[in-house]
């Protein structure tokens, strides 16, 4: 049972952050170094969003440079987009050593790190720090910001709705929506914890920020992140 007067820590992760191929797999994506700088290859600004959050909340940061196209962290088990085209025919025994070396640990960090708070009688919001291209399959997409969630959790509707409300009052010129470009119950890390442990006491929420602002204008993408981080101190 939660205790709703149980005090509140923060996990922030990034799973996502970087475009890296090891150096034993590098010879898989020879040619494709277009495509690894691209979103295709990890979440431009993502990672400097999380360490900003990080900083901000005083919380544990966990995150990935490892390429996506190697496998996505943020996929579970099974998925068929776990493994990109680059990877996903390779023999058996070299997809369970990518998942050994990088997959595995990785969500068992974070996994482990929710845990042992929980145990500790702390309530836990998860901060999944992500971006989204402008444009996919030749469609725009109608949004800066964005903030997934699971709606039946109680708790994750009312901070994001609280989000919601404050980074529309410090960027009145934005559009911030709530589950877009992607629903917050598709599969993902927040996800699969939520099914891991209670929601009263673990808050999964993806925040999503379009990367034209990163790749265009890093001054005006620098605003952005000084401003999104202020809010946080006035919903959590």
């Amino acid at each position: 049972m939660t205790d709703s007067t149980a005090p509140v820590c923060f996990v922030v992760s990034c799973e996502h952050g970087g475009n890296r191929i090891p150096p034993g797999y590098q010879p898989f994506f020879q040619g494709y170094e277009v495509l690894l700088a691209s979103h295709r290859g990890y979440d431009p600004g993502a990672l400097l969003m999380a360490k900003a959050i990080a900083q901000q909340l005083d919380a544990p940061l966990f995150a990935s440079t490892t390429s996506r196209l190697l496998a996505d962290l943020n996929r579970s088990m099974g998925h068929p987009q776990l493994f990109s085209e680059f990877t996903r025919n390779l023999p058996p025994v070299i997809k369970e050593k990518i998942l050994d070396h990088y997959y595995r640990p990785y969500r068992q960090r974070v996994e482990t790190a929710v845990a042992e708070a929980i145990q500790h009688g702390r309530r836990v919001i998860h901060l999944s720090s992500h971006s989204f291209t402008p444009q996919l399959h030749g469609k725009v997409r109608k949004a800066d910001i964005g903030l997934l969630y699971d709606p039946a959790s109680e708790w994750e509707l009312s901070l994001c709705r609280r989000w919601q409300r404050s980074l529309r009052q410090e960027l009145p010129g934005l559009t911030i929506r709530r589950n877009y470009p992607y629903t917050g119950t598709a599969d993902g890390f927040t996800a699969y914890l939520r099914h891991r442990f209670a929601s009263g006491w673990y808050a999964g929420i993806e925040l999503e920020v379009n990367q034209k602002y990163f790749l265009d204008d890093r001054g005006k993408w620098r605003s952005l992140r000084r401003m999104i981080v202020a809010t946080l101190s006035k919903i959590f």
